[in-house]
């Protein structure tokens, strides 16, 4: 079996956030918003992320449009 190894991660610590203990998926890291975790608290939040949308917009069949 085989695992997966970042490579910023040097001895435990993470390259990319100076001074933070390697923890895939935090903020900062690479993989942070790209996948889907099993730990909640690091997956972000359909309303924060970069393809946000506003949920108050009706559909056209509700606007009146056709």
């Amino acid at each position: 079996m085989s695992g997966w190894g970042c490579p910023h991660e040097i001895r435990g610590m993470c390259q990319r956030v100076r001074g933070r203990h390697c923890d895939p998926g935090m903020k900062g890291c690479i993989l942070h918003g790209r996948f889907v975790f099993a730990n909640p608290d690091k997956n972000r939040h359909p309303s924060r992320g970069p393809h946000a949308t506003n949920s108050t917009v009706k559909p056209p069949s509700e606007r009146g449009e056709e």
